[in-house]
């Protein structure tokens, strides 16, 4: 009997000490998962210190063996993926103990979407705040078995992490509701003008500071940012700590193969406008370098209306300014402007419904500039230039080829004189030369015109194709608005 007790228990032993030594991945490589298509995807896991893995992917039943770290025993694997296609792969990972299966996996289309709330934001929506067309979405959404997502949890952390939850899931009726709605729209979208499987790795937390995205050593060299005095300071809200999402989310899946990244946060940065966009530049920089590709497309979103204290404020017209700004000055990047997408009811209400239209411009973009589409539409109409005459001010615009519509009461027009103190202002479009007059009965010289520059304005002026005119203003006067910024705040 006892020699029985120990047999059992010295097989047990045995075998949870197999197990031990089992492959084991993390969860971004898991079944259903979508793989960049014609690339050298890297994969990674973890096997028993110096063991022998090796891998074989079903597209080509070719074996490559690698060696675990003789420490940690962590493993990396470049794999050469073949065309997209629906055709369902497997991979195994045999270290000669218990092979391990991915299944169901798919090459195509790979995007990392990061952010705060706006992109976090799920299709079943916030407390008594709706994704506008989320019935629709969600009860079509077993038609897209090619798109894909995987979302990391939110967790914040002051070491630097190796790994974190979030398994892939195909898009359908039971999965949908959690989606991002955003970044779902934005697969979808994809998905219909590439027919091509579409995986998105979702990486977001609500109310997080874009620093909150970048490691100590990169906050160490920003003039009032302190990680580690952070770390003891009871005051700061958790969702605007900074470094702890790098650690805690980003860097766990960090080099997952991907086409590249989209960007939708600032509105915990609102009052930062000066040194955001230079900020954003670097991160940006960091992200493709740990990526290990320099030239990775970044598409992001533009700040939406919002009172932020005061919805008649500028804070967050100053704010958008500086991320057109950093657009501009950030290679392969590019901004979509959303200001036509809010309602006035939503003046108070940061997450806005309307995030269809955003996936979708977003998509467009991605189509045009990544993968050469001609004829998507994707450029926004913008403020050219400015003369004076009759004391009116007659602005130009580029990109707006058959001028803006509607062509008849044209507003959130604001025009100053030598007071700096603006006003209402009248605009009248010119059928003929696609020219906008703009001018004041309060005003007899105009000297500067601003459109939609406010917290909350909805632009209603677009081109032929919808796309909206972006926010401007025509002086380079200093902040002289007084009204104080409300950051995004958050539990």
């Amino acid at each position: 009997m006892k020699k029985n007790i120990l047999a059992t228990l010295t097989g047990a032993l045995l075998a949870s000490a197999t197990a031990m030594q089992a492959v084991e991945l993390p969860d971004i490589f898991s079944d259903h998962a979508v793989l960049q298509q014609q690339s050298d995807a890297l994969l990674w896991g973890w096997a028993k210190p110096g063991a022998k893995v090796k891998v074989t992917p079903s597209w080509d039943n070719d074996t490559r063996t690698v060696t675990a770290d003789s420490k940690s025993g962590r493993f990396e694997v470049r794999l050469s993926t073949p065309s997209a296609s629906y055709t369902p792969y497997t991979i195994t990972f045999d270290d000669g103990t218990a092979p391990a299966t991915l299944s169901d996996i798919l090459v195509g289309e790979v995007w990392f979407c990061s952010g705060q709330s706006n992109m976090e934001m799920p299709l079943r929506g916030f407390g008594i705040q709706p994704i506008e067309g989320a019935a629709q979405a969600i009860a079509y959404s077993g038609k897209y078995p090619g798109v894909r997502m995987a979302t990391v949890p939110k967790r914040q952390s002051y070491t630097v992490e190796d790994r974190a939850e979030g398994k892939w899931q195909v898009s359908s009726p039971a999965n949908a509701p959690e989606f991002s709605a955003l970044a779902y729209f934005f697969a979808r979208s994809l998905n219909d003008i590439l027919n091509v499987p579409v995986g998105i790795v979702q990486c977001s937390y609500g109310g997080s500071k874009l620093e909150s995205w970048l490691p100590k050593e990169v906050l160490d060299t920003y003039p009032g940012y302190d990680m580690e005095a952070e770390k003891n300071d009871t005051t700061v809200d958790p969702w605007h700590r900074i470094g702890v999402l790098y650690n805690g989310m980003l860097n766990p899946v960090k080099g997952y193969t991907v086409k590249g990244f989209l960007w939708n946060q600032g509105e915990s940065n609102v009052g930062k406008h000066d040194e955001y966009p230079h900020h954003q530049k670097e991160m940006v920089e960091l992200w493709r370098k740990l990526w290990g590709n320099p030239d990775l497309p970044f598409y992001f979103v533009e700040l939406p209306p919002w009172s932020y204290g005061d919805g008649e404020g500028r804070w967050a017209a100053y704010f958008r300014e500086g991320q057109h700004k950093a657009a501009e000055i950030t290679p392969n990047s590019g901004i979509v402007c959303t200001t036509d997408l809010a309602y006035p009811y939503e003046l108070e209400d940061v997450h806005a419904s309307q995030k269809q239209p955003i996936g979708e411009r977003l998509a467009f973009m991605a189509a045009a500039r990544t993968y050469g589409i001609k004829g998507m539409p994707h450029i926004y109409p913008q403020y050219k230039s400015m003369e004076t005459k009759d004391g009116k001010a007659i602005l130009s615009f580029t990109n707006s080829t058959g001028g803006l519509n509607p062509n008849l009461n044209l507003e959130g027009f604001e025009v100053a004189g030598d007071d700096h103190v603006f006003h209402p202002a009248t605009a009248v479009e010119d059928w003929n030369n696609y020219t906008i007059t703009v001018s004041s009965p309060e005003v007899p010289e105009v000297k500067a015109v601003r459109y939609c520059f406010k917290n909350f304005a909805i632009g209603k002026l677009k081109d032929m194709l919808g796309l909206p005119l972006v926010p401007f203003r025509t002086d380079n006067w200093d902040v002289n608005d007084a009204t104080t910024a409300k950051p995004h705040n958050e539990p």
